[in-house]
C-alpha cells in the first residue's frame, strides 16, 4: 500500500474505534491490530496517540462538513437552510453508531491541560460558527453583522444541545425541540 493510503486506513481504524468506545479505552494496540499492521508502520505514521487524535478530529470533522454542506446546499432558500441543519442532525442520529460529537466525546475525555487537542476543537467548532453565520448572511441577513454573529452563535449552541442531548437520551426528541426553537430564534 502506498504511503498516504496507509496512513489514511490509520486515521479511518483509528476513528471507528475512537468514536465507537472513546479516546482513553482505545490504546494504541487496539489500532494497530485493527488495522492489522505492524507498529513499526503505526509509528512511522504518528509520533504518538495525540496525534493520531488530531488525525482523527480533522478526519472526521472534513467529512461532516462535506456532508452537512451537500445536504442543506439541497435545502430551499431562506430559513430553510438554517432548519435544514437540524434535519441533517436527524438523519446523523439515525445511522446505527451514532454517538453523539466525537468533538465533546474527546474533549471530555482529554485532561484539562491537552492543548493541542483543545485547541483542534476550538478551531472546528468556530469553523462550524462561521458557516452557521454564511448561512444566515445568504438566507437570513440582520441588519448588521454583529446581529448576524449573535444569531449563529445562538443556533449553534441550540444545535450542540441538541446532539448532546439526543446522545445522552438516545432518542430524538432533543433535535426536534432544537428545530422548534431555532423557528423560534428566526421569527
Amino acid at each position: 500500500m502506498k504511503h498516504s493510503l496507509i496512513r489514511q486506513h490509520i486515521i479511518e481504524t483509528a476513528s471507528n474505534l475512537f468514536y465507537s468506545k472513546g479516546y482513553n479505552l482505545t490504546g494504541i494496540n487496539e489500532i494497530i491490530k485493527e488495522a492489522g499492521i505492524a507498529k513499526a508502520t503505526l509509528y512511522n505514521h504518528f509520533a504518538s496517540k495525540e496525534e493520531i487524535c488530531l488525525a482523527y478530529l480533522t478526519y472526521r470533522n472534513e467529512t461532516f462538513i462535506n456532508d452537512i454542506k451537500v445536504f442543506v446546499n439541497n435545502a430551499e432558500e431562506g430559513k430553510n437552510k438554517l432548519y435544514a441543519l437540524f434535519y441533517f442532525l436527524q438523519e446523523f442520529f439515525d445511522q446505527k453508531d451514532f454517538n453523539g460529537c466525537w468533538c465533546l466525546n474527546t474533549i471530555a475525555e482529554i485532561p484539562k491541560e491537552n492543548e493541542k487537542i483543545k485547541k483542534e476543537i476550538q478551531k472546528q467548532k468556530g469553523e462550524f460558527i462561521a458557516y452557521i453565520e454564511e448561512l444566515i448572511d445568504k438566507n437570513y441577513p440582520q441588519d448588521s453583522d454583529q446581529k448576524n454573529e449573535a444569531l449563529a452563535r445562538q443556533i449553534y449552541l441550540v444545535y450542540e444541545g441538541s446532539i448532546s442531548e439526543s446522545k445522552l437520551h438516545q432518542d430524538p426528541w432533543p433535535i426536534k425541540a432544537g428545530l422548534s426553537l431555532c423557528r423560534n430564534i428566526l421569527n
